[in-house]
């Protein structure tokens, strides 16, 4: 059973989901990159989500997010089955695209974990050794991007109804925060922990070469994860006090969960509550 989630305006993600047995369906090239680019742009509009950063690896992607309107689980479901679908009729396939337990939304707390996060979000084909700089991955990324500029990606001529836009942009927003910061100040941050870590990467081990095959998977054995983390912060006292909320939201929803399907159809859901609420209409707390 998945574990419910608090979906809230003004909240700042991470999001990642991984492809089914590690493979490289999403092996770059010039489909992949634009179907992607085409969805992000065009769902980042429909459901108010601000793109701070992204990159598409080979098996997996990563995102960092603010979501405006509290339309996060809206976009993920769009974004995913979509771009699931198209990439699957790119490969000439129809079995599972995504790993079933892959998807992963984790709450950055403050401006610091923001700014380390899309870091490590766009210095991940670095960290892989299949570049030695950011912005020399060939799969789609943000790395060349900067704040407000927009990138005018056209329709994908296979899977996609000739009813939706022919033109999208696709725009790079700046996190909210950095008081004092303009944007270029803010990008510089971001710049300057890629550059770090584009240094440490490339101490650690040479180059090693990109399959070409997208049937397959990386040849190392990938450690079980555990642990499933929902909140990533530097600061140990905001990384408690953002799980204190959890628990204390997880305590307040189960007990409306449980007036519900003793018979009580008025009982109030704690805001944030999305599928009992958005989907069922049950009534949710004020602000």
């Amino acid at each position: 059973m998945t574990k419910p989630r608090c979906v809230l305006p003004g909240v700042v993600y991470l999001l990642t989901r991984r492809c089914s047995e590690r493979r490289f369906f999403l092996l770059p090239d010039a489909v992949v990159t634009q179907v992607f680019e085409y969805l992000l742009g065009l769902l980042s509009k429909e459901y108010g989500i601000q793109i701070h950063a992204y990159v598409v690896m080979s098996n997996h992607y990563h995102l960092v997010v603010t979501d405006i309107k509290g339309r996060l689980p809206d976009f993920q479901r769009d974004l995913n089955s979509m771009l699931a679908r198209a990439i699957n009729r790119h490969r000439g396939r129809r079995e599972a695209f995504w790993d079933r337990d892959s998807y992963n939304g984790v709450e950055l707390l403050e401006d610091q974990d923001v700014i380390s996060t899309m870091a490590y979000t766009l210095a991940n084909p670095v960290k892989a050794r299949l570049v030695n700089r950011a912005d020399e991955w060939e799969g789609a990324t943000s790395a060349k991007m900067v704040f407000g500029q927009a990138r005018s990606i056209r329709r994908p001529t296979k899977f996609f109804r000739k009813s939706m836009p022919e033109v999208v942009d696709l725009e790079l927003a700046r996190p909210a925060g950095f008081e004092g910061l303009n944007d270029a100040e803010v990008l510089e941050l971001v710049r300057g922990d890629v550059a770090r870590r584009e240094a440490e990467h490339r101490k650690s081990c040479k180059l090693v070469r990109m399959s070409k095959k997208w049937w397959e998977s990386p040849e190392s054995v990938e450690p079980r994860r555990e642990l499933r983390p929902t909140v990533a912060g530097k600061n140990k006292w905001a990384r408690i006090e953002a799980l204190r909320r959890s628990k204390e939201w997880l305590t307040a929803y189960y007990d409306a969960l449980r007036q519900f399907v003793a018979g009580e159809r008025e009982v109030v859901f704690p805001r944030g509550t999305w599928q009992m609420c958005v989907r069922l209409g049950c009534p949710v707390a004020a602000a």
